[in-house]
């Protein structure tokens, strides 16, 4: 059963219009919240009139309200059943503090009841609360059409994604990311500004790469962790041709990864791979950075901080993990096709023929035999998200590219992990990418959230995005 959200509700109510309309409202909302397994957080009715925000008193009741639940509420939805009071809602969100997102509704009128006993002009009272929004300085959303009533099934699409925005914002702001070892020598393309991480609330935690080996060697076959991680290992993906010995040096790795990230209370993880891992410790992490993705812990490697970043707001945004990929290849002659391919740490949600293998390509300098640990798997057809979150050094900003595209089941006779993507005008999308100075890197995720993710990073953190068409 999954979690409940809260959400703030504010009923909007102007005193010389139908009284009646916001009781309406009330029983509307209550019972779609219901339906879609959202808890809403409103005043009762007979705390103000009906239960609608009016004057500065019920502004002030209603704020209370809020400010009690503070640590539940992750976004407000405004309703305006009728023309509703505009500072009364503003007031409301400025006492408050929450400052969450804020989803504004207006209901339609209806021409047959356009009399005084049945008239809402919330129409134009959507436009004044929003005024108001703006000149407070609140951060608001909109609903696609500028007046639908809840009762409509494309209401409850808009709501749902709503929640999926208020649910990126919260993760964002607080998120915990683990950088594990130095960036790889020839990899300048990673490079990321920590202070500008933090100055919007995302921390990074640091860890020599020989610290991380250093204890895992001090681990043997016999200990009981060890045991338990193999185990889990095995049952996760086939070993394929894999040894047990390379097992076995998995496992530990894995033992002391999970104890870095439960000791420093992080969300995720960007760890150095190519090619310190292989050289002084005989393996690939591939095969636990994929499980830790497919658990909801978005780990990069090639210590890509803003590549684990991307993809836990993908994660935010869809529900279901992401997975770090290459730009890699041309898919023949099509314009539209690419390749998307990394060594092997994609999670197993993009891999149903999941097995642990080499990486290849890597192995010519390293020794095939020391790359055990990474993943084969070809992802099959489905719906994609795309898209990269950076750190602009010399603007002093954060930035993204966002879009939606689909993998395809075109023929590719390959390694490692790999999938055909066919994205729109995939040709403009690498022209913005080369001329904007992101990184190789992007990340994918099984969804269409692109409007979600434009919204939160741009509306709400104040990103720089762009959203490829």
């Amino acid at each position: 059963m999954k979690t409940q959200t809260s959400l703030g509700v504010i009923i909007g109510n102007r005193d010389f219009f139908p009284d009646r309309l916001v009781a309406e409202a009330r029983l509307d909302i209550i019972g779609i919240f219901d339906k879609l397994n959202l808890i809403p957080i409103l005043l009762d009715d007979t705390e103000s009139k009906l239960g609608g925000i009016e004057t500065f008193g019920d502004a002030q009741k209603c704020a209370r309200l809020f400010k009690k639940h503070e640590d539940e509420i992750i976004g407000v939805l405004v309703l305006l059943p009728n023309f509703g009071d505009e500072k009364g809602v503003a007031e409301t969100l400025k006492l408050a503090g929450l400052n969450v997102p804020v989803l504004i509704q207006a209901y339609p009128d209806d021409l047959d009841k356009m009399t005084v006993a049945y008239r809402r002009d919330s129409w134009c009272g959507k436009i004044s609360v929003c005024n108001n929004l703006y000149q407070y300085g609140i951060k608001y959303s909109l609903t696609n059409k500028h007046v639908v009533h809840p009762k409509e099934p494309a209401f409850s699409e808009e709501l749902l994604n709503f929640v999926s925005v208020c649910r990126v914002v919260k993760g964002l702001r607080k998120v915990r990311i683990g950088a594990v070892g130095a960036r790889p020598g020839a990899f300048n393309t990673v490079r990321y500004s920590e202070k500008i991480l933090q100055r919007n609330g995302i921390s990074v935690t640091t860890v020599d790469l020989s610290e991380i080996l250093g204890n895992a060697n001090k681990l043997t076959k016999d200990d009981a962790e060890v045991k338990v991680n193999l185990q889990k290992i095995l049952a996760y993906a086939p070993k394929g041709r894999t040894p047990d010995d390379a097992l076995i040096q998995i496992a530990k790795l894995d033992v002391v990864l999970n104890h870095f990230m439960q000791e420093n209370a992080l969300d995720a993880t960007a760890i150095q791979c190519w090619t310190s891992l292989q050289k002084n410790y005989g393996c690939n992490v591939c095969t636990s950075m994929s499980m830790m993705s497919e658990n909801m812990l978005p780990s990069a490697c090639e210590v890509d901080v803003t590549g684990t970043l991307t993809m836990y707001a993908m994660q935010l945004a869809s529900g279901s993990p992401s997975a770090l990929v290459d730009w890699n290849n041309n898919y023949a002659n099509d314009e539209e096709k690419c390749v998307l391919f990394h060594c092997g740490n994609w999670a197993k949600s993009f891999l149903p023929d999941i097995e642990i293998s080499t990486a290849p390509i890597l192995g010519t300098t390293v020794g095939e035999e020391n790359t055990y640990g990474a993943l084969a798997g070809r992802t099959p057809a489905s719906p994609l998200t795309f898209g990269r979150i950076s750190t602009d050094d010399s603007k002093g900003i954060i930035k993204a590219y966002i879009g939606e595209g689909a993998l395809t089941d075109d023929a590719l006779n390959t390694f490692g992990n790999r999938a055909v993507a066919k994205i729109p005008n995939l040709q403009g999308l690498m022209q913005y990418v080369c001329r904007n100075g992101f990184e190789h890197h992007v990340v994918m995720n099984a969804s269409k959230t692109a409007d979600i993710l434009k919204e939160a990073l741009g509306n709400y953190m104040g990103w720089e995005v762009h959203q490829h068409h």
